[in-house]
């Protein structure tokens, strides 16, 4: 099994080498940058990442860098998070299963301040009771599949949520039991609880049929 690891970039320097480093010992990791105007793209590449420069837009980033990836695995990881150690070994123990075609770790926020506690339950409680997996939890996917289920159609928002439900209609999507470590610096910025409620809006409407485009403009405060 070969695995690339696809990280979508705008302005990360001071996190991507992190990113990176997790992923770099055992996977071709692609760096798909939307124009960044720090040093993301020469960090990256001096730590042997692979790096392409795309329009931006994280659904289209990945998309791209999808089409150039040499592993029969893809695996989309955000700048500001690190994959666990043994990660690797817990997916090619889950794809020994055919069924299997696509999966996630659990989430943990790499903060000690307890609301992030309250998060991190949140999210398994999403999991159970509506299947849902965000791309900060580093979904991973037999490439195949995904190209079959059409990607992330280039979404600007909700891509990941779009594409776990398309690739559920195709075969087994499973929740892994390590966790990736995600920065805090989201919540922080807007609020831990505010940017909470936020996030649950924003899933609420797109289940409700709101297109991911309008879903932007309201996430970024465009409207």
């Amino acid at each position: 099994m070969k695995v690339t690891v696809i990280i979508p970039t705008l302005n990360e320097a001071a996190d991507i080498a992190r990113a990176v480093s997790s992923a770099k010992r055992t996977a071709e990791v692609i760096v798909a940058d939307g124009g960044s105007r720090d040093s993301t793209r020469e960090i990256a590449s001096g730590l042997g990442a692979t790096v392409i420069e795309t329009p931006r837009g994280r659904g289209l980033q990945m998309d791209e860098a999808a089409k150039l990836a040499k592993g029969d695995v893809l695996l989309f990881l955000h700048a500001d998070t690190m994959l666990p150690e043994g990660w690797f070994k817990e997916i090619e123990r889950a794809l020994v299963d055919p069924g299997t075609i696509a999966g996630a770790f659990g989430l943990r926020i790499g903060s000690t301040h307890p609301w992030f506690r309250v998060v991190e339950a949140v999210v398994r409680l999403r999991y159970r009771a509506l299947g849902v997996i965000y791309g900060d939890q580093a979904i991973f996917a037999r490439k195949d599949e995904f190209f079959k289920a059409g990607g992330f159609r280039k979404l600007p928002l909700m891509e990941d949520v779009d594409c776990v439900k398309r690739l559920r209609g195709l075969g087994r999507v499973r929740l892994l039991k390590g966790s990736v470590v995600t920065s805090p610096r989201r919540w922080e910025a807007g609020g831990m609880v505010g940017n909470t409620l936020k996030n649950g809006l924003i899933l609420a409407l797109y289940m409700a049929g709101v297109p991911p485009e309008r879903l932007y403009d309201r996430y970024y405060g465009r409207q």
